[in-house]
């Protein structure tokens, strides 16, 4: 009997779990304005993401002469840079 209690609590718990990690894990909730950053290549077009999740920092337009992942790092730093302190 306890053990079925122990593991219906497990269950329950997991479940709840799966479920406010769900709801949580959409990047668009997070979203800022973009924003322009100037490089020698050109202009890069970035969505930040709140300064706390710059993981998610991508390029969302480049200069035909830039690789994607070259965009996604200008992003990245740029991120870094506007983040708050820890």
């Amino acid at each position: 009997m306890l053990k079925m209690k122990q593991t219906a609590k497990l269950v329950l718990s997991c479940s709840a779990f799966v479920v406010v990690s769900a709801c949580t894990l959409n990047p668009r909730a997070y979203e800022t304005t973009p924003v322009e950053v100037a490089t020698a290549k050109g202009t890069v077009t970035c969505q930040l993401y709140t300064p706390d999740l710059v993981v998610w920092d991508r390029a969302i337009d480049r200069p035909e002469n830039m690789s994607v992942e070259e965009g996604d790092q200008v992003c990245l730093a740029e991120g870094k840079r506007r983040a708050t302190p820890s």
